[in-house]
């Protein structure tokens, strides 16, 4: 009887496409996270107005549902690296932008208020849009598909460890060195970022899928998910938890007037969810989920949902930041199970339309997320609706149980 190979943590990592890929998506997200605090510290400072921060969100996801579908379609019939270097070059010219309007000369386009960044934000959502499928369906092309597992958990390893340090460096630059100084760094990294995805050679397209037209395609993508119960139920159970559960577009709010830690706290306490999703994400790359797959991650998303309840209720910065640190203990665990199912169980030729009905249903429920918690805390305020956000998620997670029995019972994708 022979015993199987001892298992690799690093084998993804040892392929030099794959650590350039995971070497530009940590520049863009440590970009990505920078400006987010900047942004949202900014446009708080200008209306002092918590709808106004769901707004922000509103403003990137919307362009980027509106696009996702055909860009979904587009990752399966363009070159990948094609689409996301011309993204990815858009990024970087959204960030100039916001980096000129803090100079001399374009600081007078801010006596618009808060609507020349929206503006831009606009722009970047229309860039993710079409970013997202496209390097969701690059990366399994870098690799062999049994190292997809240990390929995802990496990749969300180096976005939750840029996700710590994004944060934190948003917080720091803008603090000590003014808002010049970030949106310099924010630029810097997402130049880097386009560096690198340069570097990696161009893939081929697998065999283009037999549907006729732009529509019948799109339409296949979207039919497949909806017909395949652990597909779908791992996306819809991301999305609500995410949409009612996330109070991520609220933390300025917590950090100046619950919590009084200032900018320098908003980027320890923007930074806390990921600083778990990082132990949990090296956790699982040398320990690999295997087992009762589909109750893991039904149980991390409750896991979430109690931990927001628990945010939203708490009242002291250490506590709140070991809350948000659990949550993202539960989330990387989430993040690295959809993701797996998704890449093994999609077909080569359709990972892009279907990572855009993902990102319809999961990448863009942050944004919404967003402004359904700026929504909610205009109206219950700050603290009724993170609580009645996180009772949300339990609620999805029970529903979610109940109805999608493939899913509950899933132990394995062997």
């Amino acid at each position: 009887m022979t015993s199987s190979p001892p298992h690799n943590p690093y084998a993804a990592v040892q392929v030099r496409d794959f650590r350039l890929f995971i070497l530009s998506k940590l520049f863009i997200t440590l970009a990505v996270m920078i400006q987010a605090v900047v942004v949202g510290w900014q446009v708080y400072e200008i209306t002092k107005d918590p709808l106004s921060l769901g707004l922000i969100g509103l403003a990137e996801a919307v362009p980027a549902i509106v696009v996702s579908l055909y860009a979904g379609h587009l990752a399966d019939v363009v070159e990948r690296k094609k689409i996301i270097l011309l993204c990815v070059t858009t990024l970087v010219l959204c960030a100039t932008a916001l980096l000129f309007f803090t100079l001399d000369a374009g600081a007078f386009i801010l006596s618009y208020g808060a609507l020349p960044i929206y503006s831009v934000i606009f722009v970047s959502g229309l860039a993710r849009g079409f970013l997202s499928p496209a390097t969701f369906s690059f990366m399994p092309q870098l690799i062999n598909r049994e190292l997809y597992q240990n390929a995802i958990t990496w990749n969300s390893t180096i976005w939750e460890g840029a996700a710590v340090g994004g944060p934190m460096m948003g917080g720091l630059i803008y603090g000590f060195f003014g808002i010049t100084s970030a949106y310099c760094a924010d630029v810097a990294l997402t130049v880097a970022a386009l560096a690198c995805y340069s570097l990696i050679p161009n893939r081929p397209l697998p065999p283009v899928s037999a549907e006729q037209g732009i529509w019948e395609k799109i339409k296949a993508g979207v039919n497949f998910v909806f017909t395949n119960q652990i597909i779908l139920g791992a996306i819809t159970l991301d999305l609500f938890a995410v949409l009612f559960g996330g109070a991520v577009a609220l933390l300025p709010i917590f950090a100046d007037e619950i919590l009084h830690v200032g900018k320098i706290g908003l980027g320890f306490l923007r930074s806390a969810p990921s600083i778990g999703a990082v132990l949990m994400a090296v956790y699982i790359t040398h320990n690999p989920i295997k087992k009762n797959l589909g109750k893991i991650l039904l149980w991390c998303v409750a896991g979430f949902g109690f931990c927001m309840i628990g945010f939203g209720l708490s009242t002291s910065f250490w506590l709140s930041m070991s809350l948000l640190i659990l949550s993202g203990v539960f989330d990387c665990v989430s993040v690295i199970a959809r993701g797996t199912m998704i890449h093994t169980l999609t077909p080569e030729n359709m990972k892009g339309r279907v990572s855009a009905v993902n990102s319809i249903f999961v990448g863009s429920s942050n944004e919404i997320g967003a402004f359904e918690s700026g929504v909610a805390a205009k109206l219950l305020g700050t603290v009724r609706s993170v609580v009645l956000g996180g009772a949300m998620t339990l609620a999805v997670v029970s529903v979610t149980a109940w109805k999608a029995v493939k899913l509950r019972r899933l132990d394995s994708l062997k």
